[in-house]
């Protein structure tokens, strides 16, 4: 059985999941929760995505680390 073609948009958004998973377990809360959070920020549109091609070709570890310090630094520029 063969699975849905492969798009960009499908690896924008495989990319999107492991990296939120990652940080969201690495920070010990909940994807949701940290959806939530990073969606108050606007950082899934403004960063997540907007800098898939640079980040896409690093680590799921250092996304996370740089999705945790990203958040931490827009939550207390505020």
């Amino acid at each position: 059985m063969e699975g849905l073609p492969r798009t960009y948009e499908s690896d924008v958004l495989q990319y999107c999941i492991i990296a939120i998973e990652t940080a969201a377990h690495k920070m010990g809360i909940t994807p949701s929760e940290l959806i939530e959070r990073l969606e108050k920020q606007d950082l899934i549109d403004s960063h997540l995505i907007n800098y898939y091609d640079t980040l896409h070709t690093q680590s799921a570890e250092y996304i996370a680390d740089d999705i945790i310090e990203t958040l931490y630094n827009y939550e207390h520029d505020k």
